[in-house]
């Protein structure tokens, strides 16, 4: 037998693999045991004993502590099998207990990986000899790669499944973003920046709280790069995926109108026994505040750790003076009672209505009876309030029913009865400018800012209808 030749094998096993030579060897000495055993039928696994030379390889087989003459190759068909097989067997659970090792120390890492397939919607990625898988909840939405592609990727979880290790990896998860930070900007990596807060929605938006423990350094300058190239390293890696740097700010106030950022905030109210922040902005810097589909908003109250209501100063103004009028109709409240709950953030009567009695009594410093008394009325005038949205909000729905209508007869070419379309009405259809809803009720999420596609469309319109009044 070429011993010589089996320990360059076992070398080179050991190398690809990443596995141990020492337990390569064991399991060699344990395997030729197997077949000893299995040559002579004995069943007492302390018979024979195997020890192989590390350097020269050779094989030394005992029988109770004695030496015995033994050449392998003379055990014959069926302990050669039973050797390959348990050898088989241990060299899998080696790489098996290599990789879960390995890896395992690597998690929250980020790796490149090559991709493979997909299955079951699941993205089967190489990453160097072992196989992770990203789950569909784990991907950017509307990324899709083809087997050979590279993937760059964050290990999120490593696990033992009995036969394989569960490598889990993500591109979706927030961690992604903060390590591709660390990798694209130094100051992050030797924590002179400091990544205080994070909100994603994974394939559209990012907002990254950032601050520096050194005043020299401008964190959102140093996230951003000369000229946007270390912000645009990362957009890129992303497929496109906006990112905002929000400059962190131990005041909750200066941090949420940071995290509203582009949209200007006139003032922030907030309420800390229900964790809620009211916001007013200008009429004009209102879907700023909201987003697309309410994205902006619902990132900065994901990032600032509170509820943000957004509301326009009359919407405000309604909302107080409603509350005021409420509970000064009630014996025994006050002016400053009233100014007590606004400067608690309180700006509504559902807001009063939600905190309940006890916080009125502690508070205002008034007895259970007058507490439970301005609950009852507020609690009836809340109702009221509600009842009387929705019905303005139904309104609101049937004016743009009809603003939608009256867009599609104009586009089709039909009028009215005189032969005539309402050039304005259809424009503010396509404008989606039909916003009549309740002024003391905060801005829905999902209303969004007017797009360049629809004004021109309506500048179009409007000028046909000039040219042309009575067309049918």
């Amino acid at each position: 037998m070429n011993t010589q030749e089996m320990i360059r094998i076992v070398d080179s096993i050991a190398r690809d693999r990443n596995i141990d030579r020492d337990v390569l060897l064991s399991d060699l000495e344990q395997a030729m045991v197997t077949a000893a055993r299995k040559h002579y039928q004995i069943l007492d696994p302390e018979r024979f004993q195997c020890h192989i030379d590390r350097l020269s390889g050779e094989i030394t087989m005992l029988e109770d502590g004695e030496p015995m003459d033994l050449d392998p190759e003379s055990l014959g068909r069926i302990a050669a099998q039973t050797f390959k097989q348990v050898m088989i067997q241990r060299f899998r659970d080696d790489e098996r207990s290599s990789i879960l090792e390995e890896f395992g120390k690597r998690i929250g890492q980020i790796v490149t990986g090559t991709a493979q397939r997909y299955e079951g919607g699941a993205l089967v990625v190489t990453i160097d000899r072992a196989e992770a898988f990203m789950p569909r909840s784990e991907q950017i939405p509307g990324e899709q790669f083809n087997a050979g592609d590279r993937v760059r990727c964050l290990i999120l979880d490593v696990r033992d499944a009995g036969s394989q290790v569960k490598i889990v990896v993500s591109r979706g998860h927030p961690d992604f973003i903060k390590r591709l930070f660390e990798v694209e900007v130094p100051e992050v990596a030797e924590r002179i920046i400091e990544i205080k807060a994070m909100a994603r929605e994974a394939g559209y938006r990012t907002k990254v709280a950032v601050a520096s423990i050194d005043s020299k350094v401008d964190a959102v300058g140093a996230c951003v790069g000369v000229r946007g190239s270390r912000i645009k390293t990362i957009v890129d890696e992303l497929n496109g995926e906006k990112i905002d740097i929000v400059r962190w700010n131990e005041s909750s106030q200066i941090l949420i109108q940071n995290a509203l950022k582009p949209a200007e905030v006139a003032e922030i109210s907030l309420c800390f026994e229900l964790g809620r922040a009211t916001v007013v902005v200008r009429e004009d810097q209102l879907s700023l505040a909201i987003g697309k589909r309410g994205q902006n908003v619902r990132l900065a109250a994901r990032l600032t750790g509170w509820d943000i209501d957004i509301l326009t100063p009359e919407e405000f103004n309604k909302g107080l003076d409603i509350m005021s009028q409420t509970l000064l109709s009630v014996d025994g409240v006050d002016e400053q009672m009233v100014d007590r709950l606004a400067t608690l953030g309180m700006v509504s009567v559902f807001d009063i209505e939600e905190v309940g009695a006890d916080l009125l009594v502690s508070e205002l410093e008034i007895d259970q009876e007058l507490a439970d008394r301005i609950i009852e009325v507020v609690s009836q005038k809340a109702r009221e309030v509600a009842e009387q949205q929705e019905r303005e909000k139904e309104e609101a729905e049937r004016r743009r029913q009809e603003e939608a209508e009256a867009a599609q007869r104009l586009l089709a070419g039909e009028g009215n009865e005189t032969g005539e379309v309402d050039a304005e009405l259809a424009a503010a259809a396509i404008l989606g400018a039909a916003n009549i809803g309740s002024p003391s009720a905060p801005q829905p999420a999902e209303q969004e800012a007017p797009d360049d596609d629809g004004e021109s469309r309506a500048a179009e319109i409007l000028g046909e209808q000039e040219e042309s009044p009575n067309q049918a």
